[in-house]
């Protein structure tokens, strides 16, 4: 049989082959080998000789680097003690030369595909938030999108989704999605107001925010843990950094301390009166003042505090963790509001990667039963079409996404599903309509007449699915947009090419 191939085919054709090119071409990844930097601890060496995310590294002194596990396995071997240590990092194009006591890198093992996985199946927690007491307007959840995601990104925080939604009720939430973290620190950070005041006895000296503050020291001589002792109960570490005041806070600080008196200690002298720190109006350290600093306009005060654990590990990531933290409070300052977290979910990687495959099995066996069914009922060449159709449909949607940078969540995944069932049914309406032999019609006018069918149940089906945008907080947005994508590319491509599939094959059956 020889198919001449209309214009609605060669559209169709011309379309699945672009989503496999924008699901599997990368001009930046495709074809490479190495790791791909996703984090850089800020102020490190590396991030000073000018290595940044989205890089690729392809080895470290001269070590070539295929994967993670090849990554993993020379930082482990050659950062076996507390030591700087020079390294040499090659990525693509570039070579760096760094000294630190560690790689101060986060890498992944480069995507395969350009499609974004959401958490459900890249694994991290995800918050659904609310503030305290009051209920939001549409411009102050805007702002507080905007304060929580600089705040998050001082953190550390990658691949990470901050966006406004609401529920069919009108009221506005904050959804969080981070891959990577753990539920608590995703609450400790989103729960804590962060109103940060440092006091001389009643007065403020500064506070947190740009305001006060020039700049926070995170790493090098300027910060870090520095001595971790046993402790009655387990371990403790301390930690310091240095805060650069502005010039207001600095003579804030000279008018207030030059009003104290200097006292004699064992440890030395000191001013009359502490500094104390205030985090949510809690105290949560007090330092002392050096007799040198009576009156002075210093523009650097340094900050210490403290990290317990059951074990010194658990102390150095207790107090690397606080440091962190209250790093990150000084630098973005408070929150416009209290938060509180409505939802909290979490997921495991390897959960979503279980789910991955066993609805990719599920799929397939789907779509050769609807194939099988199809056979079976019509006895025709055409009962094939719909198991290619369904599947360039599949093809297109993620190659839709892909584009628009969507990340397929479990919600996604299902608006795939109920596409391909809606694609299903339309195709057999097609089917019927075009095998149909009891009334005088052409092919040409029964399947017209099944489009307007088809029409009518995607005009029906968008309809009923545009509310469900704001439903669940937000939360079923995935269903939505993979639907709508799905059952759109099906009304005014693929089903517009199955037709003429459909056709072209009767009209071979009946000469």
């Amino acid at each position: 049989m020889k198919i001449k191939l209309t214009w609605r085919i060669w559209l169709w054709i011309i379309v699945f082959l672009l989503s496999l090119l924008a699901i599997f071409y990368n001009p930046d990844y495709s074809f490479q080998k190495g790791v791909l930097v996703t984090e850089v601890t800020q102020n490190s060496s590396a991030f000073e000789q000018g290595v940044r995310i989205g890089q690729i590294v392809t080895a470290i002194d001269g070590k070539q680097i295929s994967n993670v596990e090849d990554f993993l396995r020379i930082i482990q071997e050659k950062f076996t003690s507390n030591e700087t240590i020079k390294t040499t990092i090659t990525a693509k194009n570039s070579e760096y030369i760094t000294y630190s006591k560690n790689i101060d890198l986060i890498v992944s093992d480069i995507p395969k595909t350009n499609l974004k996985l959401g958490l459900d199946l890249s694994g991290g927690a995800r918050a659904l938030v609310q503030a305290k007491d009051h209920k939001l307007t549409s411009s102050e959840i805007n702002d507080l999108v905007n304060v929580v995601s600089n705040r998050l990104n001082v953190y550390g925080l990658s691949d990470m989704v901050v966006r406004p939604v609401s529920d069919l009720a009108g009221n506005n939430f904050m959804l969080i999605e981070i891959a990577g973290t753990t539920p608590n620190n995703l609450e400790n950070l989103v729960s804590q107001q962060g109103k940060f005041e440092a006091k001389i006895g009643n007065e403020t000296v500064f506070i947190g925010g740009e305001q006060d503050i020039t700049s926070v020291s995170r790493s090098g001589q300027d910060a870090g843990i520095y001595s971790c002792n046993d402790i009655s109960e387990g371990s403790a570490c301390e930690f310091r950094f240095v805060v650069y005041l502005s010039q207001a806070s600095a003579e804030r600080h000279a008018r207030i301390t030059n009003q104290l008196e200097i006292n004699s200690t064992s440890q030395g002298n000191y001013l009359s009166k502490k500094l104390d720190l205030y985090l949510d109006d809690n105290l949560v350290d007090s330092l002392l003042i050096s007799e040198n600093l009576k009156g002075s306009v210093t523009t650097q005060i340094q900050i210490s505090g403290s990290g317990t654990g059951a074990t010194k590990s658990d102390a150095y990531d207790s107090a690397q963790n606080e440091m962190k933290n209250l790093q990150t409070v000084l630098i973005t300052g408070s929150l416009p509001f209290k938060l509180e977290v409505v939802k909290m979910d979490t997921i495991s990687p390897t959960l979503g990667e279980n789910f991955s495959k066993y609805i990719l099995y599920a799929g397939l066996i789907a779509l050769l039963l609807v194939a099988g069914v199809v056979f079976i009922r019509y006895r025709s060449k055409s009962a094939i079409a719909p198991l290619i159709i369904c599947t360039s449909e599949i093809i297109i949607t993620l190659g839709i996404a892909a584009v628009i940078k969507w990340d397929l969540d479990l919600a996604s995944i299902a608006g795939i599903l109920a596409a391909i069932g809606t694609g299903v049914d339309d195709q057999i309406v097609i089917l019927d309509e075009a095998k149909h032999k009891g009334e005088v019609l052409s092919i040409k006018q029964r399947i017209k007449r099944a489009f307007e069918i088809v029409i009518g149940a995607f005009l029906a089906s968008a309809v009923s699915l545009l509310p469900l945008l704001g439903a669940g907080a937000g939360l079923l947005r995935g269903f939505v947009i993979t639907t709508l994508i799905g059952i759109t590319v099906g009304v005014f491509i693929t089903r517009r090419a199955f037709a003429d599939i459909v056709k072209l094959i009767e009209k071979d059956n009946a000469s």
